[in-house]
């Protein structure tokens, strides 16, 4: 099944490769087969991996995985085309090969991943060293977010989601009995004590610690979303989730009213039409909400948008608007279910588990996914102020394609040790049978 859904997927991307030049040039690309042949050995190469070292890993997390990659690798490669000086593809390719290389390394090496609650420490002592690296390297569009060494970048918060994952499963799954103890019931629900508190309390801290210094809104929101969740899922208590909202919307709503960058994306999100009234022209949000009216039900067609008026950030932060415009909505519901099926496969490989922390761990990095695409969507939809994110698999950034597909490993690991049989129960002097696990 794995294999005949990977084949689906790439060919999917030939055909929209192929699509983008016949209605750019009038013509298939040159290199269309090379394109196709180079994305079919990376997806043969990951499935030879899973197969030989993780047999039983749900069948659709990998194929998901490369038809997103290949969609995002041609429409970059579509606004390549409007942009001659500014190439990203390529790039891209680059990136997204080693990330493949990558999740070969993790499901090849990871035989099990419970070894990883071993090092909860070391991970996030790592992950607080990443997010503070960026404040001593200049912003770039209003954000330190990023580290570049000559003609080489990447975005250290990339890393450092998939180690606080770690930590937060490990440190949650060893401490249930006392994050689970109950305190006092206000309406419908129930609080923690006062001295359980100081963990989501502290989380909140250095999420807009984050956003102050580095002037981050989407890595803020997504730290401090994803503890909140792995909270909720751990203990049961609504209370946990009570609480996030109040602390998120309270920082969030200091944050947007004193911090200068903030602020200017809050102003364009509650009123994205104003620079064309002052006669300034339409800003990213507005030239976003015109290509997906644009786009309409069915779209215009691979390569017949006008999505590379938004400007710089076409290609990353609001690579979503030219799905929607050239797809429509008919195409953007389509990688909407896509991102949906993979989160979902996640959790059920997740709650299929018998250890808190694999549990917790596959719930965590799932939604790690899920949070992005609800950030970024929302941002360039004017649902919420835009964040600066990068859409997973869809959008350039070569630090956010290598760890999604580190995330993938991560989550295959996990769904074979669900998917895996265990052996039944058998009587004296009988051999043990092995059953499959449903699911």
């Amino acid at each position: 099944m794995e294999l005949v859904l990977l084949l689906g997927a790439v060919l999917i991307s030939v055909c929209g490769y192929a699509e983008v030049g016949l209605a750019h040039d009038g013509a298939v690309p040159p290199d269309a087969a090379r394109y196709g042949a180079g994305l079919g050995l990376l997806a043969l190469l990951a499935h030879l991996a899973v197969r030989l070292r993780a047999p039983y890993a749900d069948p659709l997390l990998l194929p998901i995985a490369v038809l997103l990659n290949g969609l995002g690798l041609v429409l970059i490669y579509r606004l390549d085309l409007e942009t001659p000086r500014d190439q990203a593809a390529t790039p891209q390719l680059v990136w997204s090969t080693l990330g493949v290389a990558l999740f070969i390394v993790v499901v090849v090496l990871l035989r099990d991943h419970r070894a990883l609650q071993g090092y909860a420490y070391v991970c996030v002592a790592a992950a607080l060293a990443l997010m503070i690296l960026p404040i001593f390297f200049p912003a770039v569009n209003g954000a330190r977010i990023w580290i570049r060494f000559g003609g080489l970048s990447f975005q250290p918060g990339e890393f450092a989601k998939i180690l606080l994952a770690v930590f937060f499963a490990a440190y949650l799954s060893a401490n249930l009995g006392v994050l689970a103890y109950a305190g006092r019931r206000i309406w419908r629900f129930q609080f923690p004590t006062w001295r359980v508190l100081g963990p989501i309390v502290a989380i909140w801290l250095v999420s807009v610690g984050v956003l102050v210094l580095e002037r981050d809104l989407g890595t803020s929101l997504l730290f401090f979303g994803l503890f909140v969740i792995m909270l909720y899922v751990a203990t049961g208590r609504t209370g946990w989730i009570a609480i996030g909202l109040l602390l998120a919307a309270a920082g969030a709503f200091l944050i947007g009213s004193v911090e200068p960058h903030v602020h200017g994306r809050v102003q364009d999100w509650l009123d994205p039409y104003a620079s064309i009234r002052a006669g300034d022209g339409p800003g990213q949000l507005a030239q976003s909400l015109f290509a997906f009216a644009a786009g309409g039900f069915l779209g215009t067609g691979l390569g017949l948008g006008h999505s590379v008026l938004i400007g710089f950030a076409a290609k990353s932060d609001f690579i979503l608007a030219t799905a929607g415009e050239e797809l429509g909505l008919l195409g953007l519901t389509a990688l909407f279910l896509l991102y949906a099926l993979f989160v979902g496969r996640g959790y059920r490989a997740g709650l299929s588990l018998r250890d808190p922390f694999g549990r917790l761990l596959a719930v965590g990095l799932a939604s790690i996914v899920a949070l992005q695409v609800f950030v970024i969507a929302g941002g360039v939809m004017g649902l919420i102020p835009l964040t600066g994110m990068a859409m997973p698999f869809l959008a350039q950034g070569g630090s956010s394609v290598v760890t999604n597909w580190v995330i993938v490993a991560l989550l295959v690991r996990v769904s074979d040790s669900a998917r895996a049989p265990e052996p039944a129960a058998a009587g004296p002097g009988e051999p043990a049978r092995v059953e499959e696990r449903a699911g």
